[in-house]
């Protein structure tokens, strides 16, 4: 392994400790049983707040309707570990398996649309997706080996799929490829996201 990998992992292993530090603290100030799982996912810290019992109630609350509570309490926690690491967090937090669950939703969509495209060979826009819900699909999309990019702004941005040799199409993309896992957040995080996925199985989930 290479110094540079040594480091990074130590480095989201770090990141990994500081939120669940902090979550820990949450969960005692607001009286919530649960426990932290922590790991590193796609060269990302990722920590879970799990329950054996599949959670209370309360635990459910917090990650709100359509994730809206688990994105904000993602991002609070970003803060907390970019005020002790003193860098940008990309720290993926999921309560309860939310995120996993919705990520196989979503992914059993876009295989049902690259299906369509397949069967057609026209290109076929999805419903508008945050950036968290784009990413899946291009991953998908990467890897059935079709082409995916991104069209629209805000709240109307969506993915259309298209067959690789059929690309002659203007499509208004970013060209950062640092896609924010969220649920909910487009219009505040379409800069992190990456419009474009080549068709190569190396960038499959």
């Amino acid at each position: 392994m290479a110094e540079m990998d040594i480091d990074l992992r130590k480095a989201l292993d770090e990141e990994g400790d500081f939120a669940a530090d902090y979550l820990e603290e949450l969960l005692d100030i607001a009286d919530l049983d649960g426990d932290l799982e922590i790991s590193v996912e796609a060269d990302r810290a990722a920590v879970a707040i799990v329950h054996e019992e599949g959670g209370d109630r309360r635990l459910k609350r917090m990650i709100g309707r359509r994730g809206e509570a688990l994105d904000a309490l993602q991002e609070l926690t970003r803060l907390a570990v970019q005020q002790q690491t003193g860098e940008r967090s990309r720290l993926m937090l999921d309560i309860l398996g939310y995120r996993e669950g919705h990520r196989k939703e979503i992914a059993a969509i876009a295989r049902d649309a690259v299906e369509r495209v397949e069967e057609s060979g026209e290109p076929f826009a999805l419903r508008p997706m945050n950036p968290f819900e784009r990413k899946v699909v291009h991953d998908v999309v990467a890897a059935a080996g079709l082409y995916s990019d991104s069209s629209g702004v805000g709240p109307a941005r969506h993915v259309v799929i298209s067959l690789p040799e059929d690309q002659d199409y203007s499509f208004d993309y970013d060209e950062d490829d640092d896609y924010e896992e969220s649920s909910e957040s487009a219009d505040s995080m379409d800069s992190a996201e990456s419009a474009q996925s080549t068709p190569s199985a190396d960038s499959a989930e």
